[in-house]
């Protein structure tokens, strides 16, 4: 298996992203150098995934905070909140996101018993330990979540959640490749994920890069394909996992989940621990980002939809716990009661 994609890196110059809006088409990588950059890169899905928008988040950070010329403190500080706010407003589900920014913030808000140079180069060091960390987690998430796979498996996903989606490895996707590493087969069905087609256009794209069978389907077809076919388990990530185990993932997850339980299939979430939000107590009060019109009514710029047609298009939808048979976590797979068991995992 091919070394892992670098959708995320660091450059003195800039922050490097791969423009994954451009994909499977054309692998063009933005060279961000301002808050405009960084931000709408994030906001337009150039670069997605709740790792992934937390790496390039803290990167951001810590690049424009190196650029601020001022040996002030107080004013290097509020500068800094500055970029942060700005930042966090990008992406309102994703909570890795904010898990990300307040790690940096911490690291900008120490005393000043350091000159604001030696503030930055931590800073710059910081956002580098959180996307080694999230290759090495990733990893962790893997070795776990492989041991519940057969040796001859196939695996159903949505979305994407590989490289692309996080520092390097892969969550739900982390944990095919994991299990091919440990010599299993393992074959993919992979969900289209309508409406921005990340399944089709990202997953496709890196099963292809890694040489791991699968075929691809439409939403629609994954209750025959689960009645006819043989599926071994569905894995998806997650944006967010609510503290008693509800978790927000992209649109069409919670469908997945309810035709996992009535086809007798586990369904599981691989998501870090800092993808679980131990301030939001369920899924309702998950915020839920809604995205433009346009995603649906268009398809390559062209549109299928008459003008004039109403559109409802909420980014993300919520596994209720009780659908989920394990949470695949750094700590190993968590499982009901969720509400403990999680605490515990924290602790």
């Amino acid at each position: 298996m091919r070394a892992p994609i670098e959708a995320i890196a660091w450059n003195d110059e800039y922050v490097r992203i791969l423009d994954q809006t451009r994909l499977p088409a054309e692998e063009v990588y933005l060279e961000c150098r301002t808050l405009e950059d960084i931000a709408g890169a994030i906001k337009r899905l150039s670069v997605r995934g709740a790792p992934a928008i937390g790496i390039a988040a803290a990167m951001g950070f810590a690049f424009l905070a190196g650029r601020i010329s001022t040996a002030n403190h107080e004013e290097f500080a509020a500068q800094a909140a500055s970029i942060s706010s700005h930042l966090l407003a990008t992406r309102p589900t994703a909570v890795n996101l904010r898990w990300a920014l307040d790690r940096m913030s911490r690291i900008a808000g120490q005393a000043d018993s350091i000159t604001v140079p030696e503030l930055q180069e931590l800073l710059k060091q910081e956002a580098q330990r959180i996307h080694a960390e999230d290759i090495e987690i990733n990893r962790t998430m893997g070795r776990h979540g492989q041991a519940l796979l057969p040796d001859d498996a196939v695996v159903m996903t949505v979305c994407n959640t590989g490289s692309l989606a996080t520092g390097g490895h892969g969550t739900a996707l982390g944990v095919v490749r994991s299990a091919v590493e440990n010599c299993k087969q393992v074959f993919v069905a992979a969900c289209e994920t309508r409406p921005l087609l990340q399944g089709a256009r990202l997953t496709a794209w890196e099963l292809l890069h890694d040489g791991i069978p699968f075929e691809l389907i439409t939403d629609s077809m994954a209750a025959v394909y689960m009645k006819n076919r043989r599926v071994d388990a569905v894995i998806a990530g997650a944006d967010r996992v609510a503290a008693n185990g509800d978790a927000a993932n992209k649109i069409g997850t919670y469908s997945l989940a309810v035709l996992a339980r009535a086809h007798s299939i586990p369904f599981y979430i691989a998501a870090p621990l800092s993808t679980i939000d131990m301030t939001t107590a369920s899924g309702k009060d998950i915020p839920i980002e809604e995205r433009a019109p346009e995603e649906i009514t268009t398809i390559a710029g062209r549109r299928i939809a008459p003008e004039g047609t109403g559109v409802w298009n909420p980014a993300f939808d919520v596994v209720p716990a009780g659908l989920i048979n394990g949470l695949i976590t750094e700590k190993g797979v968590i499982r009901a009661p969720y509400t403990e068991n999680i605490a515990a995992a924290f602790k």
